[in-house]
């Protein structure tokens, strides 16, 4: 969250400069196969989850090191979730559930980090998580039930010339759930660092400093708290959309 004061005195607001995509070798443009900071981060997110898991939980001992204790408390959070929300049917789609929940915990986290990038903050990263749960429960809903799926649609209790109108409700908000699920997450990640920015940039002010430092550390504690809600919003919605899909009918 560096800043930037141009040279006749004037501050320089750039709040949304710190989530560009930038090639980590070179300058030129980005493309498909090209090392960005965005993958950098999603690497380093990547192998900080595999130091815990694997690394930190090895031992598998009885008394627990703190970070197999941490791997642990994790481990039986996200798995009470997916047996609460979906029932004894959906733990054996536990492991994907409990992939995505860390990725987006320790992504939001390292996003926290002096001199980090925010890879949660990009809907391209959050869409493709998002549109990725919403292809994999609707074909898991066609598998387990064929046609009886789309009775997910139908709502048998309203009344019968109501149900139709409910039904395209119904389509239309399901159809949606990818769009909003991605967004949620980018939009309050985004959000959140911007205004960092843009507190830290008026740390540089002398008249208004200790006002713009005090609201960095208050915002700096509540992104702590969003950074970890955002991860169990994204984890529990994604737990209410399996449950869908393994009993459609309402």
């Amino acid at each position: 969250m560096a800043t930037d004061v141009q040279s006749e005195g004037g501050l320089a607001f750039h709040p949304l400069d710190q989530f560009i995509v930038k090639p980590l070798f070179g300058d030129g443009p980005v493309g498909m196969f090209t090392v960005t900071n965005a993958t950098l981060w999603m690497a380093i997110a990547i192998l900080t989850i595999i130091a815990v898991f694997v690394l930190g939980s090895k031992g598998r001992a009885i008394v627990p090191t703190r970070v197999q204790s941490v791997a642990e408390l994790m481990y039986s959070f996200v798995y009470k979730m997916v047996e609460d929300v979906t029932g004894k049917d959906g733990v054996k789609y536990f492991p994907y559930i409990m992939t995505l929940f860390v990725f987006i915990l320790f992504a939001n986290y390292l996003a926290l980090l002096p001199m980090s990038f925010s890879t949660t903050s990009h809907i391209g990263v959050t869409a493709i998580l998002g549109f990725g749960v919403f292809f994999a429960i609707t074909a898991l809903g066609f598998i387990l039930h064929g046609a009886s799926f789309l009775g997910l649609f139908w709502m048998k209790d309203a009344p019968l010339f109501l149900r139709p109108i409910i039904a395209v409700i119904e389509v239309i908000s399901y159809f949606v759930r990818p769009v909003s699920h991605s967004i949620r997450l980018a939009g309050n990640i985004l959000a959140g660092h911007a205004v960092l920015k843009v507190f830290a940039t008026f740390a540089a002010v002398t008249l208004v400093s200790p006002l713009s430092v005090l609201g960095v550390v208050a915002i700096y504690g509540l992104e702590v708290i969003v950074a970890g809600i955002q991860a169990y919003v994204f984890t529990i919605l994604t737990c209410v959309y399996l449950k869908d899909a393994l009993h459609p009918a309402h």
